[in-house]
């Protein structure tokens, strides 16, 4: 039996997962068809600027603004999620008012002259990746909990670690539970 997801819906990795690419990772899915899927970890700032990925862009070589890892796939391109349609225009609209993609150049002055950008657009390196049928035998597994599309916790700024914790609350009283367990039950 398949589980799909849809565009937009979050995965959020239990507290089990040790996997340092995923450990308390919030992902948000861009496509899950019985072909595979992908999605991108919205809290895991990278180690790098734009303007460190970027040096020779007019606009964007000047930017220090934040980069975070979509996963660790396809390290080499950069993809970006926003929520302002109006600034940047030519993204494609994954769940409502959240869109993936768009005019590369309206991005880079979006950026350059909105000191809120950061509140509205993420950037990301790589992307995390599963092969047909795979995320669906995690999710029966019980690997990662869902949650339905949030643009605020995929925008939200600090502690990647507190948006993970925050993301398991927003599920109510089991969620709160699940927040609270460390990784391995020996740590405690």
């Amino acid at each position: 039996m398949e589980i799909l997801t849809s565009p937009g819906t979050l995965l959020l990795s239990v507290p089990q997962m040790l996997d340092p690419n995923f450990m308390h990772s919030v992902i948000m899915i861009c496509e899950h068809t019985a072909d595979g899927a992908y999605g991108l970890v919205v809290n895991r700032p990278a180690k790098i600027t734009v303007s460190e990925l970027m040096p020779d862009h007019p606009q964007l070589s000047e930017a220090g603004f934040p980069v975070f890892v979509g996963g660790p796939v396809g390290s080499d391109a950069l993809q970006f999620l926003h929520r302002v349609p109006h600034a940047i225009p030519g993204g494609h609209e994954l769940e409502d008012g959240l869109y993936i993609g768009g005019e590369v150049d309206a991005l880079s002055e979006y950026i350059a002259v909105d000191g809120e950008a950061a509140h509205n657009v993420r950037l990301f390196v790589g992307y995390s990746g599963w092969m047909g049928g795979q995320l669906d035998m995690e999710l029966r597994t019980g690997s990662w909990v869902p949650l339905p599309p949030s643009t605020e916790i995929v925008f939200r700024t600090g502690n990647p670690e507190t948006t993970w914790r925050h993301a398991m609350r927003s599920l109510g009283e089991g969620g709160a539970g699940l927040s609270s367990l460390p990784p391995d039950i020996s740590w405690n």
